[in-house]
């Protein structure tokens, strides 16, 4: 499948592309290239074949989420940049001009 240089500048107009004649024309031949190879794929017998989102099994890698005590909060706070109220102290951000 050929594309037009009139159908490449309108695949690039849709992905807000400024592209030069010269462009336009090198990915003209390109772009029918890819088109060309993707018909290709669609034309493997692919009938037998069971649709897989990943083709090996895969593993969770992930240990389990067991709840286990935490520092205590005085040793999270000692290395704070600032601590006010037993609690990390922050620039305010939200509602500045």
């Amino acid at each position: 499948m050929a594309l037009s240089n009139d159908e490449v500048r309108h695949v690039a107009m849709l992905a807000r592309l400024d592209l030069a004649d010269d462009e336009v024309e090198r990915l003209s031949g390109q772009l029918s290239a890819i088109l060309e190879y993707a018909e290709q794929v669609g034309e493997l017998a692919t009938g037998d074949v069971d649709a897989t989102s990943h083709p090996y099994p895969l593993q969770n890698v992930f240990r389990a989420d067991v709840p286990r005590p935490s520092i205590p909060k005085g040793e999270a706070l000692r290395g704070a940049p600032q601590a006010e109220d037993g609690q990390f102290a922050v620039p305010q951000i939200v509602g500045e001009d």
